[in-house]
């Protein structure tokens, strides 16, 4: 019986050694015992990058001027005469075609004069630009020459994990060549370059050459555009990424183009705070807060109109104000949408037709200050004084725009992290402010009320309309 006992209690731990065994093999081929294979096959594909960009500067205008004839004319005769110099910039990027097409950062080779390519380390052509689309920061360039090239291909960024080992090869300081490797840190970053963010983090080192470069994943294929570091002095470990099914949209655009040819509502858009989800009486802070409608754009024609909230674009859900631009730039120009939209309280269906970003009006910013009466609204602990026909004309505001113009806040008022001085308020509580009795009573209602959240639309300095939701204490 004890025989039989220990028999077991052996089969036991020999299952469980077994066992494990297969666990730590199965992990431990997750992890790549060296780069060199992949490194080695993908090199002849990613290219170097240096231009050459004219400057013209001002030479420091001689602060006297001397009579005709005088032996001092001559001397300082080139004081405040334009000069030119020659600046040189690397970067890096890669080959997606044979015939040598090169994508890379627009940054890179922007105002460029001359644009040199370096291949494999030790051959040099010329090359010219296909097209550039500065709102993705993507360029396109051709070499010239009729060599064949080694190319990579995307891979599907919409599959990579946070976690998900990557290399970046590129040219950081002019050293060609170097291969670095780490991890997707995190997914669907912004950092405030431009309005199309959705970034991959990665903490393979990327410094300053590496931009345009690739980031590939272990299956060789190109899943980011390397374009952006955290600080000026160097890698920290966090470098951002274009995402290649961002950029494949941008450049089959250039290919086929020569330019982007991106869908447009004609809204300007915030976030939805806690505060105007609770006002707006929706379960939860999410969508897109529609803050002003370009009249004649495709959103006008619509029907949608100021203080709609987008839930859901062309059947995908809006979580955050930030994926709108994405989705909607990637939509077909002159396609039909459906919008799902929240307004008063209820969810609504309107259809669109989108329009194209590159030919819309963009909106003017215009600012004057122009002095008149200014009072103070001792709840909110602002100082505000009545906008002026003067106002709209320099700001062009609408023509029939009534409000206040905030001349100061004080560091103790509920609006100090909200709203900017020479913001104009234009509604509180969804009622148009044509004085200050107006603001005055709306902020009593909102005082004597369980919610003490109060709703304003504003003008900011920008003369962007804005809604802002504040609690009152």
């Amino acid at each position: 019986m004890l025989k039989i006992k220990i028999s077991k209690i052996k089969f036991f731990l020999v299952s469980f050694i077994v066992l494990l065994n297969l666990q730590t093999n199965s992990i431990s081929q997750t992890v790549p015992s060296s780069f060199a294979d992949l490194a080695e096959k993908l090199m002849p594909s990613v290219v170097n990058i240096s231009t050459t960009t004219i400057i013209k500067t001002q030479s420091n205008q001689f602060p006297f001027q001397f009579p005709p004839g005088s032996p001092f004319e001559d001397m300082f005769k080139e004081f405040g005469t334009p000069k030119e110099r020659k600046s040189a910039a690397l970067g890096s990027g890669f080959i997606i075609d044979e015939k040598g097409i090169v994508v890379t950062n627009n940054h890179v080779i922007q105002d460029a004069e001359d644009i040199i390519i370096r291949v494999n380390g030790d051959k040099e052509f010329k090359a010219k630009v296909i097209g550039a689309d500065p709102l993705s920061d993507i360029a396109l360039l051709q070499l010239e020459t009729k060599e064949k090239f080694i190319p990579v291909k995307f891979g599907d960024s919409d599959k990579a994990r946070i976690g998900d080992w990557v290399i970046a090869i590129g040219n950081p300081f002019g050293l060609g060549g170097t291969v670095t490797s780490g991890i997707i840190s995190a997914r669907n970053r912004s950092i405030g370059l431009s309005r199309y963010e959705d970034y991959i983090q990665t903490d393979a080192s990327i410094n300053s050459g590496n931009s345009g470069g690739p980031l590939f994943d272990m299956n060789g294929d190109v899943i980011g555009i390397n374009t952006a570091i955290l600080g000026r002095s160097g890698s920290i470990g966090i470098g951002f990424s274009i995402p290649s099914n961002s950029a494949k949209l941008v450049i089959n655009q250039l290919i086929e183009f020569g330019e982007t040819k991106r869908g447009w509502l004609g809204v300007r858009i915030q976030d939805v705070t806690k505060e105007i989800a609770e006002v707006e009486k929706l379960d939860e802070p999410r969508g897109a807060l529609v803050a002003s409608v370009a009249e004649g754009s495709p959103s006008f024609k619509g029907g949608i109109k100021a203080g709609d909230i987008i839930l859901e674009f062309d059947g995908q859900k809006i979580k955050e104000m930030k994926e709108l631009p994405i989705i909607v730039a990637r939509t077909k120009v002159g396609k039909k949408v459906e919008l799902k939209v929240w307004r008063n309280k209820k969810q609504i269906s309107k259809t669109i037709t989108l329009g194209r970003l590159e030919t819309s009006k963009d909106f003017k910013v215009a600012e004057k200050n122009v002095p008149s009466k200014e009072l103070l609204i001792d709840n909110l602990k602002i100082t505000v004084r009545k906008l002026s026909k003067e106002d709209i004309k320099s700001r062009k505001l609408p023509n029939q725009s009534t409000g206040l113009v905030i001349t100061k806040i004080e560091n103790d008022s509920p609006l100090i992290n909200s709203v900017e001085v020479n913001s104009v308020i234009i509604e509180a509580q969804k009622k148009k402010i044509r004085n200050i009795d107006d603001l005055n009573q709306a902020v009593k209602q909102v005082l004597s009320s369980n919610q003490k959240t109060i709703l304003l639309v504003i003008y900011n300095s920008e003369n962007q309309r804005r809604y802002i939701g504040v609690k009152l204490d």
